[in-house]
């Protein structure tokens, strides 16, 4: 019996030391083949089995087995510490977190245990992945009393819960409260990306600085928090300097970091330096390709999006839904019709097509390609449970001027109970400014103010914008003094004044502009096309031409055809035309139909035949099928005289098939 006894003694040994093996490996056949001899060996019902059998169990919970681990786990009669922090840890990394809490608590209730710096990491971690904070706090509560407050790996699992749980405050503390030196590059990467997630972009990265000026080693993870920080905010100096310490401490044969300088060149604007790096790459996976795809889209130039969605087929690099959704964006942007229903066939193909991503871009593309139809085909066939659909057809209809029915769809979106988002208001309040109703905008505000969204700057811009157009400029003031001076930006700040100058009140417009300067708020180029646009309307043309002056002088790079259709407007309105032409001959690039068109336009008012002759000969070949540039040129001849000239105009309309669209009038009735 001694020999027998000892035989099953070492058996038992050296199983459990083959388990342990398997668990280091996460080797979950040998497992299972391990198991199996245990048991026609009759090990299991040895008196060595409790051992065993708790090896076996944290085996199977370590390659993440969790039925054959609970089984086996269930029939101990005296689990281990180690067991149960195996249990814990297999459904926390599994993503069963209720269950891992469940587990924690069960041990608690045993009374036989107690909780380790291990036990609390992996609880922690699944109270952040819960989002319960109050939990967490508890836990954390738990942890300083058994004498765990100085571990690393509970305050860095404390910060990392806290940040996914939004609780920014409480994650700081912990990070504060840390000792010199035990904070180590997981602490800072934590915070870092903690910050990012949570919208504290500016934090993040100065939280990246301190760590710099404290000499920490930045690993890969720091790298790949910090780079979408640095795109974010369009810090350019900073992704350099980032990308100089990839290079210089060799992090870059991590694909993960070179996709992260890649994501972070295209959205600073720099696709020459991202070709760069994209080029230098050993390895390139579908990452690499989407995220140079989404670069050339983000950055105007859909075409070249398109070419590097072949070369990256020619590469054997098979696309996934989201490649196949930044092309199917880039389709839109060039209203290619025909190439995005043969994707559309191709994730029919593929079976991906009712990927909400791809879902949401066929709608926008076939709404883009005014196949708007073809959008609602798209859209019958979704879940109607997800939200980016919904936006997605709402912008569709705003983009084929069906405001009504967007605002249809919105309500339909209410009733089925799907939650709207940012998104949502974004896509959906545009509509009201093209209804131009001011009762449907004022029910709009009621929503906007229960539902939370007004706290938005987003939602309370477009407000403005909507009721600047319905002709209330009294409420878009209102909300706009509303709005606290430092979250005015210059969004807000072009809406308000592009409000004032569509309603001819220049001065007023003026005003806010010089506001906005000596708030420190930089204009833009749409906030100059306002300007100018009210400086118009009112004409103000000496304001005009100061403010077209102080743009030449200190943002030369903002200027467009948009501003000078805007000053050629405002000289022709004040019956100085030769100016206004001067300044369309010295423009540094080519002039488009709008300038032309604005000189044309003025040229009529005041009768001015040479320089309208002049204007409408290049309109002719610029829009050679927009029939109001030959009706205005036969309006300038009819208004001197010149009657044979103007029947001549009719004449080449009548040549090349042209015919003046009737025009329509539109009111609204409405029982109140």
């Amino acid at each position: 019996m001694d020999g027998a006894s000892q035989h099953l003694r070492a058996a038992t040994a050296r199983y459990q030391s083959l388990l342990q093996r398997c668990t280091s490996r996460k080797a979950l056949p040998n497992t299972k083949q391990i198991h199996v001899h245990t048991i026609t060996l009759g090990l299991l019902s040895s008196t060595h089995s409790p051992y065993l059998l708790s090896t076996l169990a944290a085996a199977y919970a370590m390659c993440g087995c969790a039925p054959h681990a609970r089984t086996l786990f269930d029939e101990l009669r005296n689990p281990s510490l180690f067991s149960w922090n195996a249990m814990i840890r297999m459904y926390t990394n599994n993503g069963f977190s209720y269950d891992a809490l469940r587990m924690f608590v069960q041990m608690l209730a045993s009374g036989r245990r107690w909780a380790d710096n291990y036990t609390y990491t992996f609880v922690i971690k699944a109270c952040g992945d819960c989002l319960f904070p109050q939990l967490g706090a508890v836990v954390h509560s738990r942890s300083v009393m058994n004498g765990f407050d100085s571990d690393s790996f509970v305050q860095n699992s404390l910060i990392a819960m806290y940040m996914n749980c939004g609780e920014m405050k409480a994650a700081r503390r912990v990070f504060d409260l840390m000792v010199e030196g035990t904070r180590s590059s997981v602490s800072w990467n934590t915070m870092i990306n903690g910050y990012f997630r949570n919208g504290c972009v500016k934090e993040a990265l100065m939280v990246f600085d301190w760590m710099m000026g404290q000499r920490i080693e930045p690993d890969c993870a720091t790298v790949v928090s910090v780079l979408p920080v640095c795109g974010y905010l369009k810090e350019l100096d900073v992704g350099r300097r980032v990308h100089a310490l990839v290079e210089v401490k060799n992090l870059g044969e991590n694909i993960s970091v070179r996709n992260s300088l890649l994501d972070m060149y295209a959205k600073c604007g720099n696709m020459d330096e991202a070709e760069i790096v994209f080029y230098k790459m050993d390895e390139r996976d579908v990452v690499s390709w989407t995220t140079m795809i989404n670069g050339y889209i983000l950055n105007g130039d859909a075409r070249r999006a398109l070419v590097f969605c072949q070369m990256m087929q020619f590469e054997s690099v098979k696309p996934n839904f989201v490649t196949l959704a930044s092309v199917l964006s880039a389709c839109a942007s060039l209203q290619s019709l025909k190439l995005g229903r043969c994707l559309h066939g191709w994730a029919i193909r593929q079976k991906v097509e009712s990927e909400v991503l791809v879902e949401t871009a066929l709608i926008d593309l076939y709404a883009k390609c005014n196949h708007v139809n073809l959008s609602f085909r798209v859209f019958s066939k979704t879940s109607k449970q997800r939200t980016a659909p919904w936006n997605a057809i709402i912008s569709g209809c705003n983009h084929n001027g069906l405001s009504r029915k967007a605002i249809e769809i919105f309500k339909q979106m209410l009733i089925k109970a799907v939650g709207p988002d940012d998104a949502t208001l974004n896509s959906l309040l545009p509509a009201y400014a093209i209804g131009t109703d001011l009762q449907q905008a004022r029910n709009m505000h009621s929503y906007l103010i229960k539902s939370g969204f007004l706290s938005r700057i987003e939602a309370t811009t477009i407000l403005i914008d909507v009721y600047s157009k319905c002709g209330s400029l009294k409420s878009a003031r209102d909300i706009f003094n509303g709005i606290p001076e430092n979250d005015k930006d210059i969004i807000t700040w072009s809406a308000i004044i592009a409000g004032y100058g569509m309603h001819g009140h220049g001065e007023t417009a003026i005003s806010l502009f010089n506001q906005m300067v000596q708030s420190g708020v930089k204009p833009n180029e749409v906030t100059f096309t306002s300007i100018l646009h009210a400086c118009s309307h009112a004409g103000l043309v000496d304001e005009g031409l100061s403010l077209f002056k102080f743009m030449l002088e200190d943002n030369p790079a903002c200027l467009c055809t948009d501003h000078y259709t805007c000053v050629v407007d405002l000289l022709g309105r004040a019956d100085r035309l030769e100016e206004a032409y001067e300044l369309i001959r010295t423009m540094a690039f080519r002039p488009n139909h709008a300038v032309w068109g604005a000189l044309l336009g003025a040229c009529v008012i005041h009768e001015n035949v040479e320089l309208g002759e002049v204007a409408a000969k290049w309109l002719f070949e610029l829009e050679p099928e927009n029939t109001g540039n030959y009706v205005l040129l036969a309006n300038i001849y009819s208004a001197v005289g010149r009657w044979r000239d103007a029947e001549h105009v009719r004449l080449m309309m009548n040549d090349v098939g042209l015919r003046k669209t009737p025009a329509h009038s539109l009111i609204e009735l409405r029982n109140i």
